[in-house]
């Protein structure tokens, strides 16, 4: 085979070092692409046949083979070759190997530009909803967690100091809203990703007629993206949305893991995992390190760092094309796949969570109720200012006490004893909406 590429004038073959630099990783990560570079050259080419562009016969063999190519790829057996630049170039050489000079009219109205595009987007919409799929299950994971441990009261810390009673209820149910909020974001981020860049060629349309309405259907689009410039404009700023989306689910994840990290700390004691959820000491038996959480915090602080990653790589750009929009997949892609890991093991680590009984019970917790002890006075009447300075003096003198076995009432929406997970659920649901 030929080093030449499909867009070489002549038989020069480019450096082998000016090569290696420009490819880069980009075959590594076309790979992931490949699936939807074919689903693109469906759509296009059922779109040149309409428009008068290319042969009933000719579109009908280019179908055949490229869901032939199809098939191969959804096995798993599609392979860029060593002499061939990138996924649309692989695509396009097996198809002129098979057919000919049929093959070779797939490309016409189309730009390598807006092929990279329409794959982007329609890969980071299957993305997006596999975040999303992934976000919802650990979602009902923490709602079913809240309910079943709604009973179990914990310490409640602000600057890492005891602060007033809560619950893993609450504790669960907040993580929980928090996706909520998280999906908000890539709900956005989705809709972006779900308009068709696809007809924009390098930038500037094209003179042929294209039918770019018919392609979004084809391609299931939301919409697509009107202006052929800013569809290339779109690279780039497109994949900072989606990292955005990501990071904040990253966040959330992140935050968490430092609290089971905390939580299974000897100090703490308020949880702890099975030993093969953990890892030992090479010369300390006693240990059970929480490796599963501190790896979920580093990854998940990493991804947080996707969207500034993207920031500095397009921020000074101009209008049209750039071959720095290629390194957007070596940043994105990986960060994708790590969030999806980070919130498959979070789920597997909080299936298997073991509670504490009764942590409040012990000694250090006591002045955990003081706001309590201050609420009961202030409900016998007595004004805040001097229920506080009563509990106040209390403390100073080692006379303090308060049952909290005695019960807790807590009854406004969102505490202790109204964790209102039904709405929150609801919220959920309503933001799953926003994905049709």
């Amino acid at each position: 085979m030929s080093g030449q590429k499909l867009w070489s004038k002549s038989a020069t073959s480019t450096s082998e070092q000016v090569e290696a630099f420009t490819v880069g990783r980009d075959k590594e990560f076309d790979v992931l692409l490949a699936e939807y570079d074919v689903l693109g050259s469906l759509a296009h080419t059922q779109m040149l046949e309409s428009v008068g562009l290319l042969s009933k016969e000719d579109r009908d063999q280019i179908h055949q083979e490229l869901n032939n190519i199809l098939a191969v790829i959804r096995e798993g057996k599609f392979v860029i070759e060593k002499d061939i630049e990138d996924v649309h170039s692989q695509v396009e050489w097996m198809l002129t190997q098979r057919l000919g000079e049929a093959g070779k009219k797939i490309h016409s109205g189309r730009s390598r530009n807006d092929q990279v595009a329409v794959d982007i987007k329609l890969f980071l919409r299957a993305q997006v909803l596999h975040l999303k799929d992934e976000a919802k299950e650990l979602f009902d994971l923490l709602i079913r967690l809240s309910e079943q441990y709604k009973d179990k009261l914990l310490p409640g810390y602000t600057h890492l100091q005891i602060a007033m009673p809560s619950s893993f209820g609450l504790w669960f149910g907040a993580y929980a809203e928090s996706l909520v909020d998280d999906l908000e974001l890539l709900a956005a981020a989705y809709h972006i990703v779900n308009k068709n860049p696809l007809g924009s060629g390098a930038g500037y349309g094209s003179s042929f007629p294209l039918d770019r309405e018919q392609t979004t259907r084809l391609l299931q689009f939301g919409t697509l993206n009107y202006n052929s410039v800013y569809a290339q404009m779109s690279r780039g700023k497109t994949e900072k949305i989606v990292a955005t989306g990501l990071a904040s689910i990253a966040a959330t994840l992140s935050r968490l893991a430092m609290d089971c990290c905390l939580y299974i700390n000897q100090n703490f004691g308020f949880i702890s995992f099975p030993s093969e959820l953990t890892t030992g000491s090479s010369i300390m038996p006693h240990k059970k390190n929480p490796d599963v959480f501190e790896l979920i915090r580093a990854k998940c602080n990493r991804i947080q760092a996707a969207p500034n990653e993207l920031t500095l790589l397009v921020n000074n750009l101009p209008s049209g094309y750039h071959r720095d929009l290629q390194l957007t997949k070596e940043i994105l892609f990986p960060a994708i796949e790590e969030g999806k890991a980070c919130l498959q093991m979070m789920r597997l680590m909080l299936s298997n969570i073991q509670i504490k009984e009764n942590i409040l019970d012990d000694e250090k917790y006591k002045y955990l109720f003081s706001v309590e002890a201050v609420n009961e006075l202030v409900n016998k009447g007595v004004p805040f200012r001097e229920a506080y300075r009563q509990v106040g003096n209390q403390i100073d003198k080692g006379e303090f006490h308060f049952d909290h076995r005695q019960g807790l009432h807590h009854t406004h929406i969102g505490s202790i004893g109204n964790l209102a997970n039904d709405k929150i659920a609801a919220e959920m649901e309503k933001v799953l909406t926003k994905f049709s």
